[in-house]
């Protein structure tokens, strides 16, 4: 069965000289005629897909190729002779396809945000080693000592007797990580940090802001259950996948680095993470026998403060829900 003819352009890779030739299929073999005559069997050619703005190529086995004069009667040709739209060309040429295309995009993309990285962070994060840990949380350090904190007030007595008071805690868990409390002054407001590194910070804000050293216990098993799970590490490696990936394939980790800053500034942990430590503090408090009234004060003073406030309460946000976790746990 023979087809309708299609006007084309005829090139034959040795020259750049277009010929003017017609498109025939018959047979399972593509003929052309005018000035230049040539046939080829279908299943030998390659034919592009359509687009509706670049130009349609039948591209033969030796270089040689073909490219559409009359775009619409090329297109029946192939059409016709079974090079039909595959279903993503179908897609790309209608707006409700690419409406759901871009619709799914934006999902899988929310989906890899929401879940697939936290998760991947989470791998990363158990199988880093040791030292490069280490090396993140002294850098951290380093850098909010240079910009953020300055040497801290507190008397050396007092730290003593806090460092001594929390040493005294026993962990819930056989695996408690190794830390270090350390004292800082702070410009951000009342807050406390567990960086990569096993260092704790408590700063004297938050130290005054409490109403008592039970409280402060509270504080600091909290941190602790946030180094236990290795949170702000996997935050890290969550916030800089991107940087990763930049510094895996061209070996600059300038992008990570840069990105520090900002995001200890910004800290805000998760929901769940959120949850995690303060089972963690609860966990501990009664391991050594201390009312779980002492982490509930703790909430119940950082409510007071202004919800818009720095510090403490916006990295780790006091809902109701935590609360009502804390008060069931009591019961």
């Amino acid at each position: 069965m023979e087809h309708e003819a299609a006007a084309a352009r005829y090139f034959d890779g040795k020259t750049s000289r277009a010929h003017r030739v017609e498109v025939r299929v018959r047979e399972g073999m593509l003929h052309l005629s005018g000035e230049a005559e040539r046939a080829c069997p279908l299943e030998q050619l390659r034919v592009s897909e359509r687009s509706k703005h670049a130009m349609r190529k039948v591209t033969f086995d030796d270089g040689a190729y073909l490219e559409a004069v009359d775009r619409a009667a090329f297109d029946r040709l192939l059409h016709a002779s079974g090079h039909g739209d595959s279903w993503v060309v179908r897609a790309q040429q209608s707006w409700r396809g690419t409406a759901l295309a871009a619709v799914a995009t934006v999902a899988l993309l929310g989906a890899v945000y929401l879940y697939g990285l936290p998760a991947a962070a989470t791998v990363v994060a158990r199988h880093l080693p040791l030292k490069a840990e280490r090396m993140l949380g002294t850098g951290m350090l380093e850098m909010l000592d240079r910009h953020v904190f300055v040497q801290s007030d507190m008397p050396a007595a007092r730290q003593a007797a806090l460092r001594t008071a929390f040493a005294g805690l026993r962990s819930p868990e056989p695996d408690a990580p190794a830390y270090r409390l350390l004292f800082r002054k702070s410009g951000i407001g009342p807050n406390a940090f567990a960086l990569p590194s096993g260092d704790i910070v408590l700063t004297d804000e938050l130290a005054e802001l409490l109403p008592d050293d039970g409280a402060v216990m509270a504080v600091l098993a909290h941190e602790l259950g946030h180094l236990h799970e290795r949170h702000l590490t996997r935050r890290v490696i969550q916030g800089s996948a991107v940087a990763a990936v930049t510094t895996l394939v061209f070996g600059d980790a300038s992008a990570i680095i840069a990105g520090v800053p900002a995001l200890l500034l910004d800290l805000r942990y998760s929901r769940d993470a959120e949850r995690d430590a303060d089972d963690y503090a609860a966990a501990m408090l009664r391991h050594n026998g201390l009312p779980l009234a002492h982490l509930e004060h703790v909430f119940e003073v950082l409510a007071k403060l202004d919800k818009n406030a720095s510090g403490y309460l916006s990295s780790h946000p006091v809902t109701s829900e935590r609360l009502a976790r804390l008060r069931n746990a009591r019961s």
